[in-house]
C-alpha cells in the first residue's frame, strides 16, 4: 500500500507517512487504495476480542509492518491502562441506539485509543527508516489530544512530546490533566488564542525550513501526533469494525445490514475514520456529523461552502469541539475530487487567502450522499443530558450529548430506522459540572468548582468518579509556559534549551 499526499507530493510507505506526519507540500497522506474487508471477514471479527480485532484490520492497513510487530504493539497499547477488558465497550441508550464508549482508557477520552498505539507505530516507522534523531511530537489540543499524547509518549526512549493548548479555552480538568504530567520528555504550553490559533501555529512550524534546520542540528526531527498523522487515524478506524462486529454478535444487526454512525465532531478526523472503514467494506448507513454551535462543518455539509470569515468562535462547554478549521476535512475532500492533489491545494490556498472555498455541484452531491449534519447550541446540550440520564439512565459527557441530541432530531425529521450507534468520546467527569449543572439545575454548582461537583456528581447519579479525576486537584503543577500565539516556535525552542 502507498500513501498519497492530498496536496500531490510523492506517494511514500504508510511507515514514513507515519514518521513524517505532515507531507513535505504541506498535505496530509492517505492511502492510494483501500484493502478490502469480505462480508466473512467481518463476521469472523464478532468472535474476536479487540486487541484480536485491532491486529486484522491494521494489518492491512498498515502492510509494512510484520504481524508480530503489529501484535506486540498492540498488546502493549490496549493491554493496560484501559478500565475494561472490552476496550471500547457498547452500551445500549434506550431503544433508539448504542453508545460506542471510547473513554475508558487512561485519560477518558477517545483520543486514548490512538495515541495509546502511535509510540509504538512511531518508533518502529523510525527503526524501519534508519531515523536515529530525536523525533520530537509536536502537538494542538483543543483538550483531550494533548494529556493523551503526553501520556502515550511519557518516557518512551527516542521521543519528547510538545503540547499546546488554548490559554482559558480548556475544562479545568483538562487543563490539570496536562499541567501535572510528569516524565523528563514532555512540555506544556498554553498559547494566547483559541485551538485554531495553536493548530495554525504548529502547521507553520511543520512548514518552517528554519526550524527543521534547528531541529536537526539538535539532533531531532519533528513529527505530529495531532491527527493529521496518518498513525493516529489509522487506530480508529478500528472501532468502526469492532463496533460492527458487537452488534453482530449481539443479535442487533444481522450481517449486511447497514449501521448509521452519529458522531461528535471537529476536527474531523473521527468522523473521517468511519468513512475510510465502509471504504474498506463495512456496511455503512449515514455518517452523521454533529456539531455545536461552532458548526462550520454542519454549514459545509448542507451547502458545499466552507466559510470562516466574519464567522465567530464560540467557547462552549464541550470545548474539544471549539474549532473552525477542520484539518482532517482536506482529506475529505481529496477523496471527492477523485484525488485531484492540485485541486485541493487550490482549495486550501483559497481558504487561507479568502477565509472560505466552495466545492463543485458534483463533490457535493457525493459528500451528501455520505453525510447528514446538524448543530445544537448550549441549552439543547444540557437538555439532551438531562433526557438521556431521566429516561434511559445513561449519564454522557456534553460532547456525546451533541451527538445524541443531532442524532434525535435526524430520526424525528427523517423517519430513518437504520441502527445507530452514538460514538461516545469522553467520560462526563471530565465535564462535571456541566454534565451536574444539566441533571441538577444552577443551583447545585454554585460556588463548587469541578471536582467539587464531580463528587456531588457521583453522589447524585450512583456512578463512580474516576480515579484520573479525583487526585489531580493534589497533583503538583509541573508546567506553567504561556506564550502569544506568533511566538509557539520560539516557545518550542525555549522549552528544549
Amino acid at each position: 500500500m502507498q500513501m498519497l499526499s492530498t496536496r500531490g507530493a510523492a506517494a511514500v510507505s504508510p511507515s514514513m507517512a507515519i514518521l513524517r506526519g505532515l507531507a513535505p507540500d504541506g498535505g496530509l497522506y492517505v492511502p492510494a487504495e483501500f484493502p478490502s474487508f469480505t462480508a466473512e471477514e467481518i463476521r469472523s471479527l464478532a468472535k474476536m476480542d479487540y486487541q484480536e480485532r485491532a491486529a486484522f484490520v491494521l494489518g492491512r492497513f498498515l502492510p509494512d509492518f510484520t504481524a508480530e510487530e503489529l501484535k506486540d504493539a498492540i498488546a502493549g497499547a490496549y493491554g493496560t491502562g484501559f478500565d475494561c477488558q472490552a476496550v471500547a465497550p457498547m452500551a445500549k441508550v434506550g431503544t433508539r441506539a448504542h453508545a460506542l464508549e471510547l473513554w475508558h482508557g487512561p485519560t477518558l477520552a477517545f483520543k486514548d485509543m490512538a495515541l495509546q498505539l502511535l509510540p509504538y507505530l512511531l518508533t518502529l516507522s523510525g527503526k524501519k527508516h534508519g531515523e536515529t534523531r530525536e523525533v520530537f511530537i509536536l502537538v494542538a489540543t483543543s483538550g483531550d489530544t494533548g494529556k493523551a499524547a503526553l501520556e502515550g509518549f511519557l518516557d518512551v526512549p527516542g521521543t519528547r512530546c510538545c503540547v499546546f493548548y488554548p490559554d482559558g479555552g480548556v475544562s479545568q480538568a483538562q487543563r490539570l490533566q496536562m499541567v501535572t504530567t510528569g516524565g523528563s520528555n514532555t512540555h506544556v504550553i498554553a498559547v494566547k488564542g483559541n485551538f485554531d490559533d495553536a493548530q495554525s501555529g504548529v502547521k507553520k512550524i511543520f512548514s518552517d525550513p528554519d526550524f527543521a534546520k534547528e531541529m536537526d542540528a539538535q539532533g531531532r526531527v519533528l513529527s505530529s501526533a495531532n491527527s493529521i498523522n496518518f498513525g493516529r487515524l489509522v487506530p480508529q478506524i478500528v472501532y468502526y469494525f469492532s463496533a460492527y462486529a458487537d452488534l453482530l454478535a449481539e443479535g442487533a444487526i444481522e450481517m449486511g445490514d447497514r449501521v448509521n454512525f452519529c458522531v461528535p465532531t471537529g476536527n474531523f478526523g473521527d468522523i473521517l475514520a468511519a468513512d475510510y472503514a465502509g471504504k474498506a467494506g463495512l456496511p455503512l448507513g449515514r455518517l452523521i456529523c454533529a456539531s455545536n454551535e461552532n458548526n462550520v462543518l454542519t454549514d459545509f455539509i448542507n451547502t458545499g461552502v466552507y466559510d470562516i470569515s466574519g464567522r465567530d468562535f464560540y467557547k462552549t462547554i464541550s470545548p474539544s469541539m471549539d474549532i473552525l478549521i477542520s484539518s482532517n476535512l482536506e482529506r475529505l475532500l481529496f477523496d471527492l475530487c477523485g484525488q485531484d492533489g492540485a485541486k485541493v491545494a487550490a482549495l486550501m490556498a483559497q481558504l487561507k487567502t479568502d477565509r472560505r472555498y466552495q466545492v463543485d455541484a458534483q463533490m457535493l452531491e457525493k459528500l451528501q450522499a455520505r453525510y447528514a449534519a446538524g448543530y445544537v447550541n448550549e441549552d439543547g446540550i444540557r437538555e439532551e443530558i438531562r433526557r438521556t440520564w431521566e429516561e434511559d439512565h445513561y449519564l454522557m459527557d456534553t460532547h456525546t450529548a451533541v451527538a445524541s441530541a443531532v442524532l434525535r432530531r435526524y430520526q424525528q425529521e427523517t423517519g430513518d430506522e437504520t441502527p445507530c450507534v452514538i460514538v461516545s468520546t469522553a467520560s462526563p467527569y471530565k465535564f462535571g459540572a456541566s454534565v451536574l449543572e444539566a441533571i441538577a439545575g444552577e443551583e447545585a454548582v454554585a460556588g463548587k468548582d469541578d471536582f467539587a461537583c464531580c463528587q456531588m456528581l457521583s453522589k447524585l447519579t450512583g456512578t463512580r468518579e474516576p480515579d484520573q479525576i479525583a487526585k489531580l486537584p493534589a497533583m503538583p503543577i509541573r508546567h506553567t509556559a504561556v506564550c502569544e500565539k506568533d511566538a509557539m516556535a520560539e516557545a518550542v525552542l525555549d522549552a528544549v534549551k
